[in-house]
């Protein structure tokens, strides 16, 4: 018998020392460098089968490759196609993270349940009982979705080989286990290697696999970032428990874009799709109040009508508070400052709240020009017209900076009913639009004067 071999890993990064020391070099962690045995079998875990495919493979000159289109695999849920770039690709690993509680399995198993393709869902969380009793919620019956509770990876290829599913679902990559490695489920050698198996298995049987992850205090998924290095996609789900609405981004994507996001809002049934987030992210009140101004965003290639919120008020402490939420603290110092030199508003003794609702965290630029006109609404105490809409970036010396893919913007805000969006004046614009007033703006005195007189 070969001679057991260990060595030393940091459970919070999955860096590897030759003995243990108190901290680690890589993230400055105290107390989480671990041993774990490392021996391993001879044999692997998934033995694809002797074929022509196990040949070692030859190099082939760029242009003799077949570049055919790669047909992807609807999941029925057009948010999440969106998001994954069209559906899922044959053959890919997908990771899928996010805060206990917030919907991965549910979401998951929703999507199971309603493939057309003949599924496997694998849990090492959940009995088959309990997840019957979350299935009967989301849909009454599925003929194709198949569900097995185990963590061994040498019994979970077994059941593989005799279903033959087309879709593998892991829930989750923590709870498993392989013969091979002589250490604890959730561990950095368990998980890269029950983690590698999958891919030889994804890849040697074109079946897609996706995996559900568990996410640290940080919120970065647990386990080695090297985990992270071997999937195609890195999917996280995003939101406030407290709240009904989720949003799933793409971190990484080796076929898509990362720019897009999926919106969802929980219901006892499960997780409903939102196609129009714009509705959910504006506040429907019959009284204008000052201190609001709608948005116009871009997330990906969708675009969003969001609400800002802004509270002014004299500082009651020495200093003056600025808070943010949704928004860039710095990016709204920077906005104050301007505010203050080029316009001559007085806000430096004032403290100033601001919030984008709907729970969403935005980094478009182009929201500068509504979070200005929020600003000076609540500092006039004066509203907004509810039916204008600003899209524009504020430069340092007070100009209104023009933004891409202004058209889109404005076609958005004509389709939800606004009379009037405020641009830049060196924005190009294409669209020759009836429905909607295109105010062309180049200070921010300039939307001053023009909103409070």
């Amino acid at each position: 018998m070969s001679k057991v071999k260990t060595t030393f890993f940091c459970q919070n990064c999955g860096a590897q020392y030759a003995k243990w020391q108190g901290q680690c070099n890589s993230c400055k962690e105290w107390n989480t460098i671990a041993e774990e045995i490392i021996q391993k079998q001879e044999k692997a875990a998934w033995k694809s089968e002797p074929s022509s495919s196990s040949k070692a493979p030859k190099p082939l000159r760029i242009d003799e490759i077949d570049s055919a289109q790669e047909i992807r695999m609807d999941t029925t849920d057009a948010e999440l196609n969106r998001v994954l770039g069209g559906g899922i690709v044959p053959g890919s690993l997908i990771l899928l993270g996010g805060e206990p509680g917030i919907g991965k399995s549910t979401l998951l198993l929703q999507v199971s349940l309603k493939l057309p393709y003949k599924t496997l869902y694998v849990s090492g969380e959940e009995s088959q009982k309990q997840i019957k009793m979350r299935a009967e919620r989301i849909t009454p019956s599925s003929e194709n979705c198949y569900i097995l509770t185990e963590t061994k990876t040498q019994n979970i290829f077994k059941q593989i080989e005799a279903i033959q599913p087309e879709i593998v679902i892991i829930d989750s990559i923590q709870t498993l286990h392989t013969d091979y490695i002589e250490s604890t489920a959730g561990s950095i050698s368990q998980i890269r290697e029950t983690t590698a198996e999958l891919i030889k298995f994804a890849k040697e049987t074109n079946i897609p696999v996706i995996l559900i992850g568990h996410i640290t205090k940080d919120g970065n998924i647990a386990g080695p970032k090297i985990l992270e290095h071997m999937v195609d996609t890195v999917l996280q789900f995003e939101g406030d428990r407290n709240h009904v609405y989720r949003i799933l981004r793409s971190l990484k994507n080796r076929f898509g874009s990362t720019a897009e996001i999926g919106i969802y809002e929980m219901l006892g049934s499960g997780l409903r799709e939102v196609s129009n987030p714009s509705e959910i992210l504006i506040s429907h009140k019959d009284e204008e109040l000052s201190g609001t101004a709608i948005a116009s965003t871009l997330e990906g290639m969708r675009p969003l009508m969001i609400e800002i919120q802004a509270l002014v008020s004299t500082a009651v402490y020495g200093t003056p508070q600025r808070s943010t939420t949704g928004y860039n603290a710095k990016r709204l110092n920077m906005i104050l400052a301007v505010l203050e030199k080029r316009a001559g508003f007085r806000l430096g003794a004032k403290d100033v709240f601001l919030n984008v609702t709907g729970g969403i965290s935005v980094d478009d630029p182009a929201i500068d020009l509504a979070v200005v006109a929020a600003i000076l609404s609540s500092n006039e105490d004066i509203a907004v017209n509810k039916d204008f809409c600003f899209a524009g970036e504020v430069g340092l010396s007070g100009e209104i900076r023009p933004v891409n893919r202004v058209d889109q913007r404005i076609q958005e805000a004509e389709k939800l009913g606004f009379s009037t969006i405020y641009v830049s004046k060196y924005n190009k614009i294409a669209t020759k639009s009836t429905g909607i007033t295109v105010r062309l703006v180049a200070k921010i005195e300039d939307v001053a004067a023009e909103l409070f007189g």
